[in-house]
């Protein structure tokens, strides 16, 4: 699993960062519409669909990129306090209780959905524009495997850090500076400027 959790973790993060373009096109559709809407009196019939659509996939394919990152939610009051392992220990018991059979539920439901979706050739029933939504549904088992698989990377670093006492580090696209950090750089900013 150590050879096969870096192709992962670049598979996540690919993934992310492809679908985080969801976010240009959907201002664009959105700006669009509302041009249309209030200043050329003339209301989109497919702006609505398109819009929840694309957020819809790109809310779902950013699941494996944030948790490629550690970026999920939380509650970690006492969860910062534990020593490293027992961290470990700690999530491995939650992937294998709550993650692992919710996420192949998902997978497993998101193809016979999809699957309908696609056997009727679905189509939007917001608005009458007919916008086809059976690519959407395939989204949502393609989300789910990119999950179970980022998973099954998240417990290969558990395991990792059960037997050394350390994390495995995280690959990380922007660095974050801690607000002492933050103020010592602008103490010594300060300093330096009136010299």
């Amino acid at each position: 699993m150590k050879k096969i959790q870096p192709i992962i973790d670049i598979l996540s993060e690919w993934s992310g960062k492809i679908f985080a373009w969801c976010v240009l096109l959907l201002t664009l559709i959105v700006c669009f519409d509302v041009i249309m809407r209030y200043l050329m009196n003339n209301q989109t019939q497919w702006g609505f669909d398109v819009a929840y659509i694309l957020y819809g996939t790109m809310f779902m394919m950013a699941g494996a990129y944030t948790l490629s990152r550690g970026g999920h939610v939380r509650a970690d009051m006492v969860y910062r306090t534990l020593s490293a392992k027992t961290q470990a220990w700690f999530d491995l018991v939650l992937y294998f209780l709550f993650f692992l059979p919710g996420i192949v539920a998902l997978v497993y439901a998101g193809l016979k959905f999809a699957g309908n979706s696609i056997a009727n050739l679905e189509v939007s029933s917001v608005t009458s524009s007919g916008v086809p939504i059976y690519p959407f549904k395939v989204v949502i088992p393609i989300a789910g495997l990119l999950l179970l698989l980022q998973g099954l990377s998240e417990i290969n670093r558990c395991v990792i850090c059960i037997k050394t006492g350390i994390w495995p580090p995280r690959p990380d696209d922007v660095a974050e500076d801690d607000v002492e950090d933050l103020q010592a750089t602008i103490k010594n900013v300060g300093k330096s400027g009136g010299n």
